[in-house]
């Protein structure tokens, strides 16, 4: 199935849905960060939320920053997605691989913690972002961004994300789906979302087994009117002019450090991996472009 996020409407227009497909981006960052089972379900249903959150943005450069920190095992989990579709994220401990025997799951919220946050930062280019923070409910990921959606949006909200592993413990379906009731819901529409989520196999389950995300969503509401499509996909966008500036913004005396103790400086790319090394000159430059400017 390919990575997508689509929108609709069901329920003669009473619910909102938000569904999206990220087994490509989930499988591209195990490969890229070595990822273990539940770090790897962790950051995989991270991602999939900003994905989600991601697809109703309308300005392609708006974009949503997620930070969760549980103080478990897992430490701080970050996900980035913009209005582009694109996603990117890391996890702090890629090697962790949990397994709860009682519920024949990965054990994700062991790994992540429950003492902490989740914090949402919308960017959408204004003087100030908008920021969200709520008190981890569970560290299971799903649970934690539907009281968040509960506080910031004043919205009723039930949100399923999962990960699946394969035998070969690559990623063998990833992904999404939110549920919204629209104002003043009738009871009657509202027990059947309870009785169809109470009841809706595992997201990632209905990945692996539909054709797309639009015959996942008709599954569960067979009267679902699909709104949108937009493309969703890993996409780092980290350069190596990023880091030299980053580089320029460095006490002097920690450039120095570099230049004749290491002799030049390597710095990698904690969301894709990869690897940029700068020359003692590169860093000299540095130095003698801040000193000619007086800086």
């Amino acid at each position: 199935m390919k990575d997508i996020a689509i929108s609709a409407t069901a329920l003669n227009n009473s619910i909102r849905i938000h569904a999206v497909c990220t087994t490509a981006m989930v499988e591209q960052a195990r490969q890229k960060q070595d990822l273990y089972p539940t770090s790897c379900a962790a950051l995989g249903r991270v991602m999939s939320a900003s994905a989600i959150m991601a697809s109703t943005l309308k300005n392609e450069n708006d974009r949503y920053a997620v930070n969760i920190n549980g103080h478990g095992p897992a430490g701080t989990i970050l996900a980035q997605a913009d209005g582009k579709g694109n996603v990117r994220g890391f996890i702090g401990d890629p090697h962790i691989d949990y397994f709860n025997e009682q519920t024949g799951k990965l054990d994700v919220g062991r790994a992540v913690g429950r003492d902490g946050y989740l914090r949402v930062m919308l960017d959408q280019g204004l003087k100030e972002p908008f920021t969200g923070t709520v008190d981890l409910v569970s560290g299971e990921i799903g649970d934690d961004f539907a009281a968040y959606f509960v506080k910031s949006e004043q919205t009723p909200t039930a949100i399923a994300v999962g990960v699946l592993i394969d035998k070969d413990y690559s990623v063998a379906s990833a992904g999404g789906l939110l549920i919204q009731l629209m104002p003043d819901t009738p009871e009657e529409v509202i027990e059947t979302v309870e009785k169809t989520v109470q009841n809706m196999k595992p997201i990632s389950t209905l990945m692996k087994e539909m054709q797309s995300v639009d015959e996942v969503v008709l599954s569960l509401f067979p009267d679902a009117e699909i709104m949108s499509h937009k493309d969703v996909q890993w996409h780092c966008g980290c350069s190596r002019e990023h880091f030299l500036d980053s580089l320029a913004v460095l006490k002097e005396k920690d450039l120095e450090d570099m230049i004749n103790e290491d002799h030049g400086a390597e710095i990698v790319c904690q969301y894709c991996c990869t690897k940029y090394t700068f020359s003692e000159e590169e860093l000299r430059a540095i130095l003698e472009k801040r000193h000619t400017c007086g800086k």
